[in-house]
């Protein structure tokens, strides 16, 4: 399939060029990722799908300087991924809400702020404000095992918020949920998105996720992880829950579906 790119420009916040990631194993080379060329733009929600194995959370990882590429460049808000980390130019939400038991919801929220340095009322009212951006105001003294799961992910994304980077990299922080607390933290994702103007590059499994949330979906192949399709969303900003009855939201899942068969090798 054809894949349209957003051309680079004075907007973009995050650029893959001929992106290639091997990994050597005790039983030859691994291609992770192979020739990537991706250009995600400021305030994009991006979602990347794929089968599992296929590079999307390797690709969030380069991104964030947790990885290093073979071949290519990647660069964030123009600068090299080691030093857009040192600028704190983004957050990272992982699969796992992994918060530390012995902390407070408040005290989980505010690491990031004491590693930075923040001087103490600095950091509580920067956590504060994050708190209530995912709307746990209210549950600032209790301990994670006190919290529902969807409630420890959102104390996740807080905490990523702590520190207002522009960036959000998150690596399907909803997989584990069931399908009704998926479906409400996925509005709630989406109403903080618009309130905030982040960008968002979000990994996920799911379809009528990746299609609910994105102004941009990038389909990938199975291992080495290539982009299949990038789909634009034509769904207006405003997505209640019923847009996924529509004939428009079927069409673009249909188109996603079909980018997920076309790239997948059954041999």
């Amino acid at each position: 399939m054809e894949t349209p790119l957003t051309s680079s420009g004075p907007d973009s916040v995050i650029e893959a060029r001929g992106l290639c990631l091997d990994f050597p194993t005790r039983d030859g080379i691994i291609s992770a990722l192979s020739d990537v060329d991706l250009t995600i733009q400021r305030g994009d929600f991006v979602s990347f799908i794929g089968p599992s194995g296929c590079g999307k959370t390797t690709f969030l990882r380069v991104i964030a300087a947790l990885e290093t590429p073979t071949s290519g460049t990647v660069t964030v808000n123009g600068l090299t991924p080691d030093e857009a980390r040192r600028r704190r130019a983004y957050g990272y939400v992982f699969q796992a809400a992994g918060l530390y038991p012995w902390r407070s919801i408040l005290g989980n929220v505010k690491l990031p702020l004491e590693i930075m340095g923040y001087d103490r009322d600095e950091q509580v009212r920067r956590a504060r404000n994050a708190i209530n951006l995912v709307g746990l105001n209210g549950f600032e003294k209790r301990f994670p095992w006190q919290l529902s799961g969807g409630m420890q992910q959102r104390a996740s994304i807080a905490r990523a918020l702590s520190f207002d980077a522009d960036i959000l990299l998150m690596d399907e922080p909803f997989g584990a949920l069931d399908e009704i607390v998926r479906d409400h933290l996925n509005e709630q994702l989406l109403s903080l998105w618009d309130r905030t103007g982040k960008t968002v590059a979000f990994v996920t499994h799911s379809i009528p996720e990746a299609v609910y949330l994105s102004t941009r979906i990038v389909v990938m192949s199975p291992r080495p992880g290539r982009i299949i399709d990038v789909i634009e969303s034509p769904l207006p900003s405003d997505r209640p829950l019923e847009i996924r009855d529509s004939s428009e939201f079927i069409r673009i899942a249909q188109r996603v579906r079909n980018g997920l068969r076309a790239g997948h090798s059954y041999e």
